[in-house]
């Protein structure tokens, strides 16, 4: 992940809220995000995700908060709003009859652009998304992996500095889910743009955001680094193997607080993950003569941060409840 030097702020919101009837949605979220990074926004089906991206995207009028998008009042310009952003949702809106460079071509006009700029931009979307061997061909022969490449190629068409991607990889093969990330990363590294990314998959978030908040039920449960919100959950710990019993049980001797496994010949010794921990670890090593055969770090994954903080599993087993 790339940070930029700036500290200018993309996207900010301060206490959105929204209900459909009488289901809350949205129960007054706060939001700063920096330009020029990548923001994720985790969450199973049904925590509000997809919400806050129309919200923020101005597609649906919040009850009650305050935003700002590109420096632009969400209430009082959303126009200015609309002008900086581009926005990809979860199902490929692109047109099936056309084909892949008409379809460009269709965005660069609505856009107003000119001909002539309108052809360059294709032009070159069509090759930095590795379309060109599809640029002739009708949407409608194109696999999944490839319209959705075309519906991502399709947002920086009016090179706006803000890109929404609600879900941008929801039903791609491993292979092509890949390929998206690296697409998303080239435009944060390349261009600077600023991209908030809603995902149910947690290796997405991990793999692409800088920052990555958990939303469940309406609200904001966690915020931070992966790193970071890693070291919120416990059960990390460093797993040393020994030789033999005698020198397992002469390192259980000097860590009280270790769990011993005689069959494996383990000892697992709680760690927050960080390096002080580690050489503290060593350095009892050291000091007591003793030499493990091998030492493996582990730290919690994301999936562990959302059951512990959400308690309703993996986002991507949960079920649809609301938007």
């Amino acid at each position: 992940m790339t940070m930029t030097a700036t500290t200018t702020t993309a996207i900010s919101a301060v206490g959105l809220r929204k209900s459909y009837g009488d289901k809350l949605v949205l129960d007054g979220i706060d939001l700063s995000i920096t330009e020029g990074t990548v923001f994720a926004l985790l969450g199973p089906n049904g925590a509000g995700k997809t919400t806050t991206v129309e919200i923020l995207s101005t597609l649906v009028a919040p009850d009650g908060g305050q935003a700002r998008i590109a420096g632009h009042d969400l209430d009082e310009r959303p126009e200015g709003v609309r002008a900086a952003i581009g926005v990809t949702g979860q199902f490929a809106a692109v047109d099936q009859l056309l084909t892949a460079e008409e379809n460009l071509m269709l965005m660069a006009d609505l856009r107003h652009l000119p001909r002539p700029e309108g052809r360059r931009r294709t032009a070159g979307l069509l090759e930095r998304f590795e379309l060109t061997e599809a640029a002739r061909k009708p949407v409608s022969t194109l696999s999944g992996g490839m319209r959705r490449k075309l519906d991502l190629a399709m947002t920086p068409v009016g090179e706006p500095r803000i890109i929404f991607l609600d879900e941008p990889t929801t039903g791609l093969d491993p292979r092509s889910r890949r390929t998206m990330w690296e697409i998303i990363r080239r435009l944060v590294t390349d261009e600077g743009v600023t991209v908030f990314l809603t995902t149910q998959y947690l290796e997405e978030a991990d793999q692409l955001a800088d920052r990555i908040a958990v939303l469940d039920r309406g609200r904001l449960v966690a915020e931070g680094t992966a790193e970071e919100l890693k070291r919120l959950i416990p059960g990390g710990h460093i797993l040393l193997r020994f030789s033999g019993i005698a020198e397992l049980d002469a390192a259980a001797r000097h860590f009280g607080a270790a769990a011993r496994d005689p069959e494996e010949l383990e000892l697992r010794v709680p760690s927050d993950g960080g390096i002080p921990t580690l050489r503290a670890v060593l350095d009892v090593l050291d000091a007591a003569a003793l030499r493990a055969e091998s030492l493996t770090v582990h730290t919690p994954d994301l999936d562990d941060v959302f059951l512990t903080l959400t308690g309703r599993g993996t986002p991507d087993t949960t079920t649809e409840m609301t938007r």
